[in-house]
């Protein structure tokens, strides 16, 4: 299977903590990590269209597609261990519907979790796990 990349706010607390939670549950190891403000990020999504100056969403890479906001939480969640598939449930609600919720939180993110001066750096047991 092709190794999927989940792109993510690397300053933000509440972003470093989701993907410690995916790490942990990512018991096949199908998903490769990497911040939005890398060159990575910048050399992958920038050709897909993706405006990397809005890093209020999540974004995932997978099977040649590039998902956002809840629709990138939801198939995230869909392959992890544990019961968290189950809430793959919901991508049968509206998008205008889960992205509302996934706003709320990400408009408010820092004030909410706080933020880092620079990006994650993974610790030598992780490194593999992250790209670019």
């Amino acid at each position: 299977m092709e190794k999927q990349v989940i792109f993510f706010d690397g300053v933000c607390n509440l972003c470093n903590s989701s993907v410690n939670f995916v790490i942990d549950r990512d018991k096949n190891k199908v998903f490769r990590y990497a911040a939005l403000q890398s060159d990575y990020a910048a050399e992958q999504l920038g050709p897909l269209g993706v405006d990397l100056s809005k890093l209020e969403s999540i974004v995932l890479y997978k099977d040649g597609k590039v998902y956002d906001k809840s629709s990138a939480a939801l198939n995230i969640a869909r392959q992890l261990s544990g019961g968290w598939s189950l809430f793959y449930g919901f991508i049968v609600l509206p998008i205008f519907l889960r992205d509302f919720v996934y706003n709320i939180i990400a408009r408010n993110r820092y004030r909410w979790f706080g933020k880092k001066n620079e990006c994650r750096i993974p610790t030598p047991e992780l490194r593999e796990l992250f790209v670019g």
